[in-house]
């Protein structure tokens, strides 16, 4: 698949069939997130595949509550993926403290666009997640305190195949040549 076509078909996806997702299809996109770049080659992260309907469940539970409800969809995803922050390196921590800059979360979030564009290519459904209750997770999941959860993706077989057309910026208006316009 063309890369401008698999970007186009990427979407944030809510709805999911009642089928799980094989492991060797989410290993491809954990593969396609370890070969994503960052900061001194620093990869500052730790995947957590959750799986286990049971386990899946109370994860996808955390994400929402009564006042807050517009994260319900995670119920219906078959897995979620649980990014947790690790700082392997020091370099980059000095470089970010010094120049006010999360890079740790910069590589965070590209390893999770990898995640994501390796599961459309596997013909499968993501929504990045960042509401969530972080403690109960971390207890949930055995995650040590000190340990940042950043970011929880769902992943499944999405219950359409449609690809919304997507309301962006036209392209003219998101840049400039030189100096900002």
């Amino acid at each position: 698949m063309a890369f401008l076509e698999l970007v186009s078909k990427r979407q944030s996806v809510r709805d999911y069939l009642e089928k799980p997702v094989e492991r060797e299809k989410i290993e491809r996109c954990l593969e396609a997130a370890r070969l994503a770049p960052s900061a001194c080659n620093s990869q500052p992260w730790k995947f957590i595949v959750v799986d286990d309907p049971n386990l899946k469940e109370a994860v996808a539970r955390e994400t929402f509550s009564s006042v807050i409800s517009f994260n319900r969809f995670t119920l219906k995803a078959p897995a979620i993926i649980i990014i947790v922050s690790e700082n392997r390196k020091l370099l980059p921590q000095i470089g970010g403290a010094i120049k006010d800059k999360p890079y740790h979360l910069i590589d965070v979030g590209i390893a999770a666009e990898h995640i994501c564009l390796q599961a459309v290519e596997e013909g499968l459904g993501t929504c990045m997640v960042g509401w969530f209750n972080e403690s109960p997770l971390k207890k949930l999941l055995g995650i040590p305190e000190r340990k940042r959860i950043e970011l929880l993706i769902t992943i499944g077989y999405p219950s359409a195949e449609a690809i919304r057309k997507k309301n962006r910026i036209e392209l003219p208006g998101i840049y400039s040549y030189n100096k900002y316009e």
